[in-house]
């Protein structure tokens, strides 16, 4: 994961209210999407309760999953971009 994207989750665990706006955008959609179609959600669910615990390796592989899928850098790079706006 590279430190743009490292940036954003620390941003989005700080700040729910724009972690709230991601998920309502396109953008956000899209990532929970690609978040949750191999197993229904249930690795997703696993990662948030490990990161909730301290532990953001799951959380850390599956945006690093995401990234190497197609479009999904491009995603994630669009996610940063509004993130700094």
């Amino acid at each position: 994961m590279d430190e743009n994207t490292a940036r954003l989750m620390e941003q989005m665990k700080q700040n729910p209210a724009a972690l709230q706006a991601l998920m309502r955008s396109q953008d956000g959609q899209a990532l929970m999407r690609m978040l949750t179609q191999q197993d229904q959600g249930a690795g997703l669910q696993q990662a948030v309760q490990s990161a909730m615990r301290g532990d953001n390796a799951k959380m850390v592989d599956m945006v690093r999953g995401i990234m190497q899928s197609p479009g999904g850098a491009e995603l994630i790079q669009r996610i940063n971009q509004a993130a700094k706006k």
